[in-house]
C-alpha cells in the first residue's frame, strides 16, 4: 500500500478538489438511500396498504426529485473527480519524466528503450484509470455502506444482524485473493514491458528484417512475447473467474436469509410488508458496494504493481550527480584538459583504462587512436561525466570534473557522434538544439560552416523540412552535417569528433575539414 499512500500525496496540492469530490459523492450517497424509504414506507404501507391515495402524487415527486438530485451530484462528482485525476496524473507524469533526465547514462544502457518506455505510459496510466478513480470508486461504496448499515439497524437490529453473517467470509476471501493475485500481477507488468521493449527494438530494425528476409522470424518471437502476456494476463483472469461470482454468492446468502426470517416476522405481525421490501431493497444496495470494493481490489493490484515499477524510476539515484556546493567558475573555460592516473572500469572484474595519463593545452587538436574496445570512447564518456573516473582525476583549467554542475560542464563541450542521434522534427529544430535562442542568421551560417546549408535549400520546406525519426529522410552525410553545425551553433571550449566524418564522401569531407579548421581555432579539439 505504499505506493497507493505515495499516490494520495500528490492530491495535497488539489485539496479543493478533492473536498468538492468528497462533498459530491457524500450527497449523491446519501441522496441514493431515499428511493427504498420512499418506496416501502411511503408507497407500499400508507399508500397501497393504507389506502392514502392522497399521498402517492407527493411520494412520486419525492423519488423524482430524489433521482435528479442524485444525478446532479454524480455529474459534479465525475467532472470535479476527473478534474483532480488528470491533474495528479500531469504531475506524476512531469516527476516520472524529470526522474529520467537526471539519471546517469549507465541507467539508459543497462535498460531498453521500449521498457522504460512501458513504465513512463502504460504503468503511469494503470495508475491513472485505478489509484484516482478506485479512490473514488472506495470512497462512494464506503459512504454508501455506513448510511445502509445505519438505516438497516434502525429498521430491524435483528434484521440487520443477520445481513451482516457473510460479512467475515468475504473479507477472508478478499484478502485472501488480495494475497494470491498481487505476485500474478508482477507478471503481467513484466511481460507488458518485455513487448514493449521487443516492439520498440523490432520496428527500429525494420530495414535490417527486410533486409535479411527475417519477417517470419521475428514474427515468431513478437508471438511468442505476446503469449507470454496473454498467459501472464489469464492467470489473474482465472482466479477472478473464481473468486468475482463466488463473492457474489455469499452475498446473496444474505438476502435469501433476510427473506426467510423476514417472511415469518410479517406473518408473525411484527414487521409491515413495506418494512421488509425496504429492507430487502437497502440490502440489496448494501451488496453493490460491497462487490464494488471487491472489484476496486481486483485493479488496485493491477495498480499497485504498476505503482511500484514507476516509482523505482522515481527512487533511483543518479550514479553521477553534483557534489553538495557544486559552483560554476564564472566566464567561459579555456579548454585546458589535464588526465592523472585515470582508471575506469564498467564491471570490477574487467578494467577498461588503467593508470591513463596525458595533458592537452588549451586550443590544441587531439587523435586518440588505437584498436577497438581501446577505451577511446570511454575516455570520452569520462570527459562528459557520463561516468565517473574508478581512480585518478580529470580536470579542466585545473578544476577537477566531479567538482563542476553537471550542465556546467556539459555545455563546456560539444559533441559530434560517428552515428549521429537526430530528433523526430525539423532541420531548423534539430541544429538550434545547440542553442535554442539562436537565430535563424547564426543557424544558417553554422549551417553553411558545417556545408549542410547547400543541400537544406534543397529541400522541399529548406530549413522547415520535417527529417522523420532519427534523420530517416536524409542521407548518413546529410544527417552527419546537421549534427556538425548543431554541435558548432553550441560554441563550447572543447569539441569532440567521434569519426564524425567516417560516413561523409570525400569532396563534402575537405569542404568540412576546411571549415573546422577556422571555426575550431583557440579551441580544444578531441578526434577519434
Amino acid at each position: 500500500m505504499k505506493s497507493l499512500l505515495r499516490v494520495l500525496r500528490f492530491i495535497k496540492p488539489y485539496r479543493r478538489l478533492a473536498v468538492l469530490t468528497f462533498t459530491c459523492a457524500s450527497a449523491a450517497a446519501a441522496i441514493e438511500l431515499l428511493p427504498p424509504w420512499l418506496v416501502g414506507k411511503f408507497i407500499i404501507d400508507n399508500v397501497i396498504v393504507g389506502r392514502n391515495h392522497a399521498l402517492l402524487p407527493w411520494a412520486i415527486a419525492a423519488l423524482l426529485l430524489a433521482y435528479a438530485g442524485k444525478n446532479v451530484a454524480s455529474s459534479l462528482r465525475i467532472r470535479f473527480n476527473n478534474t483532480l485525476e488528470q491533474s495528479v496524473i500531469f504531475d506524476l507524469r512531469d516527476q516520472v519524466f524529470a526522474a529520467l533526465q537526471r539519471l546517469s547514462i549507465s541507467y539508459y544502457e543497462n535498460r531498453s528503450t521500449g521498457e522504460i518506455m512501458n513504465r513512463v505510459n502504460n504503468d503511469v496510466e494503470h495508475v491513472e484509470r485505478i489509484f484516482i478513480d478506485g479512490i473514488e470508486s472506495l470512497l462512494m461504496s464506503s459512504l454508501t455502506l455506513i448510511g445502509i448499515s445505519v438505516i438497516l439497524f434502525s429498521l430491524n437490529w435483528k434484521l440487520a444482524f443477520l445481513s451482516l453473517l457473510p460479512i467475515p467470509v468475504l473479507v477472508y476471501s478478499a484478502a485472501y485473493f488480495t494475497n494470491k493475485v498481487h505476485h500474478f500481477y508482477h507478471l503481467v507488468r513484466r511481460s507488458s514491458a518485455e513487448l514493449n521493449a521487443y516492439l520498440q527494438d523490432s520496428i527500429s530494425g525494420i530495414r535490417e528484417t527486410m533486409g535479411f528476409n527475417r519477417q517470419a522470424y521475428e514474427q515468431e518471437r513478437f508471438n511468442a512475447r505476446s503469449r507470454d502476456y496473454c498467459d501472464s494476463n489469464l492467470k489473474v483472469m482465472t482466479l477472478w473467474s473464481v473468486y468475482s461470482p463466488s463473492m457474489i454468492f455469499v452475498g446473496s446468502l444474505g438476502s435469501v436469509i433476510i427473506l426467510w426470517y423476514g417472511t415469518g416476522e410479517v406473518m408473525a405481525g411484527t414487521l409491515t410488508v413495506g418494512e421488509l421490501v425496504a429492507f430487502l431493497s437497502y440490502l440489496a444496495l448494501f451488496y453493490v458496494p460491497v462487490n464494488q470494493i471487491h472489484s476496486v481490489n481486483h485493479m488496485l493490484q493491477h495498480a499497485l504493481a504498476a505503482g511500484e515499477r514507476v516509482f523505482e524510476i522515481m527512487d533511483t539515484q543518479p550514479e553521477v550527480a553534483d557534489r553538495p556546493g557544486a559552483v560554476a567558475p564564472a566566464g567561459r573555460l579555456r579548454g585546458e584538459v589535464v588526465a592523472r592516473n585515470v582508471s575506469f572500469h564498467y564491471r570490477p572484474e574487467i578494467p577498461v583504462l588503467k593508470h591513463v595519463g596525458f595533458e592537452v593545452r588549451a586550443g590544441e587538436r587531439i587523435a586518440l587512436v588505437g584498436p577497438s574496445g581501446a577505451g577511446k570512447s570511454t575516455l570520452i564518456k569520462l570527459l562528459m561525466r557520463f561516468y565517473d573516473v574508478t581512480d585518478g582525476a580529470i580536470t579542466l583549467d585545473g578544476y577537477d570534473l566531479r567538482d563542476l554542475p553537471l550542465a556546467y560542464l556539459r555545455g563546456q563541450i560539444g559533441l559530434v557522434q560517428q552515428e549521429p542521434f537526430l530528433f523526430n522534427g525539423t532541420v531548423r529544430e534539430n541544429i538550434a538544439y545547440g542553442d535554442l535562442a539562436a537565430s535563424q542568421a547564426r543557424i544558417e551560417a553554422v549551417a553553411t560552416a558545417a556545408r549542410a546549408h547547400e543541400f537544406i535549400i534543397e529541400l522541399p520546406e529548406k530549413y522547415d523540412t520535417w527529417i522523420g525519426e532519427r534523420g530517416v529522410k536524409l542521407s548518413v552525410g546529410q544527417k552527419q552535417r546537421i549534427a556538425i553545425a548543431r554541435a558548432l551553433l553550441k560554441d563550447p571550449p572543447i569539441i569532440i569528433f567521434d569519426e564524425a566524418t567516417s560516413n561523409i564522401d570525400t569532396e563534402t569531407e575537405v569542404k568540412i575539414r576546411e571549415a573546422l579548421l577556422e571555426l575550431t581555432r583557440n579551441r580544444t579539439q578531441f578526434q577519434l
